[in-house]
């Protein structure tokens, strides 16, 4: 009787520790009543705005969680008191028996990630002295995972496991009184999400393997905190953890979890597993609680899930000692600046230049340099004379939190650069992948970036203060939408060539070479090189369903087909990805479907470097379409492309 109310306990404190504390206050604000949540934490009283369409929710989960604060006493009465010996508490938050069941009943429909198979297999593989770390940034499914491997079990196995939600609150002592409690009660697998959270756990990280995993059991650790767990790696753990990295989702994958096949969702909400939310007109969303993306704004999870994610880390690293020059940074408050920088930067050149100047969206810039050179002449256009660049330019940073220069008080040197493209890197937010040039010795750094989603809410940021200029709204409704269509459409063309090369570098092994490669005029958008082979498959990549000459210009231009031969041997094959159907054109270009590209990656690549390629034999080979409208992405490339982007193709 007693073990099952000790366990009921257990479940209703783990319940309260995730519902939301204190109570609803209204305040009549400008004559509208305003309601807020408030709290006590640390001795201050803390406040949060309420949303009109949360209220309801949030006053739901304030009564339940009083509910269960009064059913934890009601039931701590039917405890044991006279002669019995007393149970030792546990001092962290231990969930076992039939809470194990909910937590597994939540997901049970649930796709399962690809790496799942790496946790599944730790579990059954022969006892060692290793831990098994799962770890990445919020939302890309590493408490879903945990609780997937619990529906698994058997009833065996489950009454033999234990889920521990580490606090702030908690330290390494308490976790290590619950282990040695729970170990001697005959608990052998323990999965413990947000161990990261601990203050002292990248110190003290050994104490999971040296100590538990060295007597046979199974120790999962689970945390949003990266950067926490790179240093505790290469401190406390060294060789004695399994990694497995959640916040990189390829297309292919985040395809087959949420049950969609289009490209364009994948840019827009990439990068976590939830869609997103977009209300920039709404004062609330750039409140500290709103939603913006994934239910928060791009700001706020840039702060959260990477900023204080890095900050939190080097805090809790040797006392701090470890923040080297970016202390006065972290220490006036300047890091989320210098991040929120990086990701806007759409040309990725993550060098001293772009974290100092005086901020400018380079999406604007493109878009003006293409209207101005449109081929339609009722849609030709010199955008800078409508509309109010400068007011646009405030707009936008105001929305994005970016400081100019002269508003920062620490300067960005190249060693604050330098170890923040380290932290980012740890973190899997970006990748190197330098572009090679036909006629220069020295690479040029391009830097790509691992969250579309992120980036794309920045680029909707950028059109909805476009759309609030005074020039801009004079223009009828049909031409601002599509000033604003062609905007974004400019940033999903180069935002998909990026896709296409990160992907491309991260699937392929050591036998392949991946990069863009540069002429004095033009370029490949990717070429991958077979080493072994010494033979290369050539790239243009449109965002366009549509097929028209100037796609093919530079695969087709003898000169540059010359150089890259000469250095890169044999070429396999020339390939436009795009939105449009699989087809091989008579000159032997093959137009092949992004989608279908980036979900069969690593076979569609194989079968590149084969003589021939499957196509569908009944498909119709009718000449290339006329270029009878405009594709953004198709403007050649001319000395103007290569004096704004510094040598380098602005299209992401």
């Amino acid at each position: 009787m007693s073990d099952t109310v000790y366990d009921r306990i257990a479940e209703l404190e783990r319940q309260i520790e995730s519902l939301p504390k204190g109570y609803i206050s209204r305040k009549v604000i400008s004559g509208k009543p305003r309601f807020y949540r408030q709290w006590v934490e640390n001795g201050k009283l803390r406040s949060q705005y309420i949303k009109a369409d949360e209220l309801e929710s949030v006053k739901e989960q304030l009564e339940r969680r009083k509910a269960y604060q009064q059913e934890v006493k009601d039931l701590k009465k039917l405890l044991p008191k006279d002669n019995a010996p007393e149970r030792e508490e546990y001092r962290t938050s231990v969930s076992v028996g039939n809470a194990l069941l909910g937590m597994a009943a939540i997901v049970s429909g649930f796709q399962k990630r690809d790496c799942y198979q790496r946790l599944r297999d730790f579990l059954y593989a022969p006892p060692n002295d290793r831990v098994c770390v799962l770890f990445g940034l919020r939302r890309t499914g590493k408490t879903t995972m945990l609780r997937q491997l619990i529906g698994d079990m058997s009833e065996e196995e489950i009454s033999r496991t234990v889920y521990i939600k580490a606090q702030k609150s908690d330290t390494t002592v308490e976790m290590n009184h619950d282990m040695k409690l729970l170990a001697s009660q005959g608990y052998r697998t323990f999965l413990i999400d947000e161990v990261t959270l601990m203050k002292d756990f990248i110190d003290s990280a050994s104490l999971f393997s040296d100590v538990y995993a060295a007597q046979g059991l199974k120790i999962f650790l689970s945390g949003t905190d990266s950067l926490g767990f790179w240093f505790a790696e290469h401190q406390e753990l060294y060789d004695r953890a399994q990694m497995i990295h959640t916040t990189f989702i390829p297309y292919g994958e985040y395809s087959r979890l949420l049950g969609f096949h289009d490209l364009d969702e994948y840019i827009r909400y990439g990068g976590t597993l939830r869609a997103g939310e977009t209300d920039f007109g709404n004062s609330a969303v750039n409140a500290e609680d709103a939603s913006f993306r994934d239910d928060e704004s791009t700001r706020k999870y840039i702060d959260t899930a990477i900023a204080r994610n890095i900050q939190h880390s080097l805090a809790g690293y040797e006392d701090g000692g470890h923040f080297r020059h970016l202390y006065k940074l972290y220490e006036a408050g300047e890091l989320t600046n210098a991040i929120n920088r990086i990701i806007e930067d759409m040309n990725h050149r993550f060098v001293l230049q772009v974290l100092t100047r005086d901020f400018e969206s380079h999406d604007l810039g493109i878009t003006a340099r293409n209207l101005r050179r449109e081929r339609d002449p009722e849609k030709q256009m010199e955008l800078y004379e409508i509309i109010d660049k400068e007011a646009i330019t405030d707009r936008l940073r105001e929305i994005l939190e970016i400081r100019n220069k002269e508003e920062t008080e620490i300067g960005i040197t190249d060693a604050h650069i330098t170890e923040i493209k380290e932290y980012l890197a740890a973190l899997d937010l970006i990748v190197d992948c330098p572009t090679l040039t036909a006629t220069a010795k020295d690479p040029i750094e391009h830097i790509l970036f691992t969250q579309p989603g992120m980036r794309y809410c920045q680029a909707q940021a950028l059109v909805w203060s476009l759309t609030q200029d005074t020039g801009f709204n004079q223009l009828n409704e049909n031409r601002m939408e599509d000033i604003s269509e062609r905007i974004l459409e400019e940033v999903r063309g180069r935002m998909m060539e990026d896709i296409v090369l990160l992907e491309t570098v991260k699937a392929l092994g050591s036998r392949y070479k991946v990069f863009k490669y540069q002429f004095d005029a033009g370029e490949y958008d990717m070429v991958i090189y077979d080493r072994e082979l010494n033979s290369c498959v050539l790239f243009e990549v449109k965002h366009s369903s549509r097929i028209v000459p100037e796609q093919t210009r530079n695969l087709l231009d003898e000169e540059k087909l010359d150089i890259t031969s000469a250095r890169f041997g044999d070429i396999a094959d020339r390939v436009v990805l795009y939105k449009g159907d699989t087809r091989r054109l008579e000159n032997d270009i093959l137009y092949l479907n992004v989608e279908d590209y980036l979900s069969d990656l690593r076979e569609t690549v194989e079968d590149l470097f084969t003589p021939e390629i499957v196509c569908d034999e009944d498909q119709d080979e009718d000449e290339p379409e006329d270029l009878a409208e405009h594709d953004s992405d198709d403007e050649p490339d001319d000395d103007e492309d290569q004096q704004e982007s510094g040598g380098m193709d602005m299209r992401m």
